[in-house]
């Protein structure tokens, strides 16, 4: 992600595009963030502030996150000194991740006076400060005593100390010329990091994507271009991207974003453009939040259900070599054959019996071991009962690794469905799955009695088809068996753990963009959903059986038609419309 100095000053210009405004609201949902409910005259916005060290950020936001039942001590004391302030000026410091926003207040002696809120998103020294009209600090979100080995202190009652500046050159002052100079300087650097060095204001991420517009290649060296061509591309692309910015971002397979930035991403390979610069960052942190909230939740469940797969994983392992053992009893039984057939030879309290081996060409003398305690003939019968003991073990191990297979098949969806869980709704589901099939303790009747029952996914495909999409294995299972139609069209990703898909056509064959539209979904909504060229199943409903005796969702067909889909996100998302439903 690139929420660098020239990303914040896009990000402060749609804030003024809103025009005259007074804070309405002051919320800190967490420890880092504060939220700035702003009213104008024609709208209301709401400004996010988070100091956070891992993920500093400053945009306008639509979320709504919960807060506190007892607001924080820094939110009270905003609440007390800028409730009803009008903003009247926002500014930042020259090529730093550093926000100025003046606000007109009164006083408690009833006077106008000016006081400023200064946002610092710089990775570790992130902090908010509210400053009085002396310049002194009111408070801060993180107080640095003169003990803390900082540059800078952060008390109240202090006067406030601007951030160092920044050294290095502005990027919108440099042309030709300047690339010039940087690049006919010597050494053997990469173009990017000499960029990162020189050039203030800018990621990392940006400066690769400089790389790759001047030379073609992300980790291209300096004495490896041409000076006057790749200057000219250098100053062409900040000129164009740090006077027209525009917001884009890269998403990954899964369609979650991955990068963010003010001019176009295409190391990833390619890249979408958002509404605007807040919306991205909105976005972006929306889902991201969205997701490892999601992974926290189901934290228990996902250890439980690893475990489990780990001890099956361990158990099938025995259970292999045990049964690789068996392949050899075939030699069990000879041994008892040519004991019988040379009982008077061998005496009782022998430990070998020197024995002609008649099931070999030549016929060799072989040493066979035999129990000092037990008589010829029983140390035959013993090679028998041997013999026998690992042909029926053979039997069972094959029958124990089958079913073991299958138990962990269907764990290893259940972690599927884990990783594509959106919601807490979902997630709930796959725990009252677990708890039928016996993984987790039930809850009591009184709890499952108050929960919701999710409905499937339901698309419309471009030409008008419903497509219904299942989200774990008990929905997959009651999607195919009793609300699908016998004359429906089933799909599913070949061979893979994945959705059962649904195209409600009533035994009328859709036309191809409703099948390639739903063959999407179905290697989407997959294990594979990170891949290309999918190998998607279809066919009929009726075609489609439960394993009799098998886990939810787990079903055989034989009569099918395979289709190649790309789980494009962009596609899915600009050609279906989805309609998530819930039911009592």
């Amino acid at each position: 992600m690139a929420f660098d100095a020239f990303y914040l000053s896009a990000v402060l210009s749609e804030i003024r595009a809103l025009g005259e405004a007074r804070v309405d609201k002051i919320h800190q949902p967490s420890r880092d963030t504060v939220i700035l409910h702003l009213k104008g005259r024609e709208m209301r916005s709401k400004l996010l502030i988070a100091a956070n060290p891992a993920a500093p950020r400053l945009h306008l936001t639509t979320a709504s996150p919960e807060n506190p039942a007892e607001p924080p001590m820094f939110c009270m004391l905003l609440r007390k000194h800028l409730s009803g302030a009008r903003l009247v000026d926002i500014s930042q410091l020259p090529m730093e991740r550093c926000a100025v926003f003046t606000f007109d207040c009164i006083d408690e002696m009833g006077d106008q006076v000016q006081k400023k809120l200064i946002a610092e998103l710089m990775g570790k020294t992130c902090n908010i400060y509210l400053l009085g009209p002396d310049g002194r600090i009111i408070d801060c979100l993180r107080r640095i005593g003169l003990d803390a080995g900082a540059k800078r202190t952060a008390l109240p009652g202090m006067y406030y100390q601007d951030p160092e500046p920044v050294e290095k050159a502005d990027p919108r002052n440099w042309d030709y010329a300047d690339y010039m100079s940087l690049l006919t300087q010597p050494g053997a650097d990469l173009l990017a990091d000499r960029l990162m060095d020189k050039l203030g204001g800018l990621s990392p991420l940006v400066c690769r994507e400089a790389a790759l517009f001047a030379a073609g290649d992300v980790d291209a060296r300096i004495e490896s271009l041409n000076p006057a061509a790749a200057a000219e591309k250098l100053a062409l692309f900040f000129r164009e991207h740090l006077i027209h910015p525009a917001p884009y971002y890269f998403t990954q397979a899964d369609g979650t974003p991955k990068q963010f930035a003010f001019c176009p991403i295409r190391q990833y390979g390619g890249c979408q453009t958002a509404e605007g610069f807040s919306a991205l960052l909105d976005m972006y942190y929306t889902v991201r939040d969205r997701k490892d909230a999601m992974r926290q939740k189901s934290q228990a469940v996902r250890k439980t259900v690893t475990n489990t797969c780990q001890r099956l994983k361990r158990k099938l392992a025995i259970q292999e070599k045990e049964l690789t053992a068996t392949y050899d009893r075939e030699r069990l039984r000879q041994y008892g054959d040519i004991l019988m057939a040379n009982l008077r030879s061998i005496q009782k309290g022998q430990t070998e019996a020197k024995c002609q081996d008649f099931y070999h060409e030549d016929m060799p003398i072989i040493d066979i071991p035999i129990s000092v305690t037990l008589s010829p003939q029983q140390n035959a019968a013993k090679y028998y009962k041997d013999y026998n003991r690992m042909k029926n073990a053979e039997n069972e191990l094959v029958k124990q690794i089958s079913l073991g297979e299958t138990e962990l098949n269907y764990l290893q969806s259940v972690l599927d469905e884990l990783n594509r869980a959106g919601s807490e709704q979902e997630l709930e589901e796959i725990r009252r799955e677990l708890q039928d099939t016996g993984y987790l303790k039930a809850d009591s009747a009184k709890k499952r009695a108050k929960q919701s029952k999710l409905a499937p996914m339901r698309f419309e495909s471009t030409d008008g088809y419903p497509i219904y999409v299942g989200r774990n294995n008990r929905q997959n299972e009651e999607l195919t068996f009793k609300l699908a139609r016998k004359d429906d069209l089933w799909l599913h990703a070949s061979k893979v753990h994945g959705s059962h898909v649904i195209i409600a056509c009533a035994g009328i064959t859709p036309p191809d963009n409703t099948i390639t539209q739903a063959a999407q979904l179905a290697a989407y909504y997959a294990e594979t959903g990170g891949g290309q060229n999918i190998a998607v199943d279809m066919t009929p409903v009726k075609q489609v059986k439960k394993i009799p005796n098998g886990k939810p969702g787990m079903v055989i067909y034989h009569s099918y038609k395979t289709v190649i889909a790309n789980p494009y996100p962009d596609i899915v998302v600009d050609a279906l419309n989805a309609e998530p439903t819930a039911e009592d």
